[in-house]
């Protein structure tokens, strides 16, 4: 197995990446978490109340 060359699939998934020398990740990692600013207390209300449009916590 040590001379078996990479696909064109696996070059193409890797191209252009090398390992974040923070995290050792070979590509961006996703990260499953967020937090999102409000203006002010009745925006957040009115967010979590669908009475206006934006981004909120999104297992609710």
């Amino acid at each position: 197995m040590a001379d078996r060359q990479p696909g064109f699939d696996t070059l193409a998934l890797h191209a252009g990446g090398s390992p974040d020398p923070a995290t050792g990740a070979r590509i961006t990692p996703i990260y499953q978490t967020t937090a999102y600013v409000f203006q002010d207390v009745k925006h957040a209300a009115d967010l979590f109340a669908l009475r206006a449009f934006g981004n909120i916590y999104t297992r609710i």
